[in-house]
């Protein structure tokens, strides 16, 4: 049963580096537009694989968004994305740790699954293999090897963690969260858990990742889930159309500040919207597909709504994980049928990695900040390239352009491979908590 004494947690810090956008506001306004972050891809030559096309993040300095030499030396591509975003939400929050009080900062980050970057598998390639390209172990130990510390240390699946405490003083709760698509959500649920348990005041939540390089791509086109719409990559990523055949690789970060409500109130924070929920299921169904029947996501977000104390009645608009993928996009909807009944009319839906991609561990990161701004703003983004209805995804799409209309409260779903489900209720900070009510 939900507890009727939950501490209220505040979002009053957003951070974004995205495919259509470097900061949250060039984020957000490109999402209002329908813009689209996809192309081919630049970063190296896909020209080999099936998919060449992905959604990267442009025109990203990393010395100017990272200007210590010495934690940029760590960085990977997505940690620089990571501490570039977070950089960005303290400023927009106004407070970030301070001697004082940074055993009272906790961060909880999801964090992508590439555990060794292409460049530093080629070099072992180039100088630990036979004349029949097999692994030769003698090679490692040859004065020619560069052998480069930094490397092992900079792909440890925590390196991205210990980077931000270190750059941002944080000395309390910490923790990084995998798994898969569902990272960004869970860690932002670990967060919230974490605040009322009271091991912290303040939160660093988010994610980051990018899979945008040969071992990514392969990985993805080998499981056949990636658009192969190669000629048209601003409309291959078209969740819940019914010409849908996979979803747009991208890359990127996002990152919400959270603080105790009281707190922030008294300080006069902005605040975007209160993290009221949260869900977690396993579908345990296949490793790539979510159930049919939406069982796995159902119990994720009824489990968020009783977390939150909110009723499905209040929900206004869902961000759904919608990757544009048959099975995927089918569960989703099939779940989200389920859960809000006769009033599915109603509820505002759209998927924003119809713009900006597949963006793995940040998705849901990124996917809770659009539901803070859609709050904000009282606009639900649009759910863009959708032309062909598909009878088993009938449900309220933002078709054309942005719907306007004050959201009380939003859902945002994130369904990893693997069956790991997590869903998040975020509340107007104008809407009375049920709690309050005598």
């Amino acid at each position: 049963m939900a507890s009727t004494e939950k501490r209220r947690i505040a979002v009053t810090g957003i951070g974004l580096v995205t495919p259509v956008g470097n900061t949250t506001e060039e984020t957000w306004s490109g999402l209002l537009a329908g813009k689209s972050g996809a192309g081919q891809i630049t970063n190296f030559d896909a020209s080999g694989f099936s998919t060449t096309i992905g959604a990267e993040v442009k025109g990203f300095d990393p010395v100017e968004r990272v200007p210590d030499p010495k934690i940029r030396k760590y960085c990977s591509r997505s940690h620089a994305f990571a501490l570039a975003a977070a950089e960005e939400a303290f400023a927009d929050a106004g407070i970030s740790p301070t001697p004082e009080d940074s055993h009272r900062w906790g961060l909880a980050v999801g964090a992508g699954m590439m555990s060794v970057a292409y460049d530093d598998l080629k070099v072992i390639h180039d100088h630990a293999t036979d004349e029949s390209g097999y692994f030769d172990s003698d090679g490692l130990v040859k004065e020619d090897f560069p052998a480069n510390p930094v490397n092992f240390c900079r792909w440890q699946s925590n390196a991205g963690l210990g980077l931000l405490t270190k750059q941002f003083g944080i000395r309390g709760y910490a923790t990084s969260v995998h798994t898969a698509c569902a990272s960004g959500g869970q860690a932002i649920g670990s967060a919230l858990k974490a605040m009322r348990r009271g091991q912290c005041d303040y939160m660093l939540a988010g994610g980051f990742d990018s899979m945008l390089n040969p071992i990514g791509i392969s990985g993805f086109c080998l499981l056949g889930a990636l658009s192969t719409d190669n000629d048209n990559p601003t409309g291959a990523s078209r969740p819940f159309d019914e010409t849908r055949n996979g979803f747009v690789l991208g890359e990127g970060a996002g990152f919400l500040v959270l603080e105790d409500w009281d707190k922030a109130v008294e300080r006069g924070a902005s605040i975007y919207a209160e993290l009221a929920g949260d869900g977690n299921s396993l579908s345990c169904y296949r490793i790539t597909d979510s159930p049919p029947d939406g069982n796995g996501p159902i119990q994720a977000i009824h489990q968020a709504l009783g977390d939150a104390d909110t009723t499905m009645e209040e929900i206004d608009y869902v961000n759904a994980h919608g990757t544009s993928t048959q099975m995927n996009d089918r569960s989703e909807c099939a779940a989200m049928k389920a859960v809000f009944g006769e009033r599915i009319d109603e509820v505002k839906v759209s998927s924003t990695k119809s713009c900006m991609g597949h963006l793995i561990a940040a998705a849901g990161a990124v996917e809770a900040a659009v539901c803070c701004l859609a709050i904000r703003d009282g606009v639900a983004p649009v759910n863009a390239n959708y032309k062909n209805p598909d009878p088993d995804c009938d449900v309220n799409l933002v078709t054309g352009e942005p719907q306007r209309g004050k959201i009380r409260a939003a859902l945002t779903n994130s369904l990893g491979f693997g069956g790991s489900n997590s869903s998040l209720v975020f509340r107007n900070p104008e809407s009375v908590n049920p709690k309050e009510i005598s």
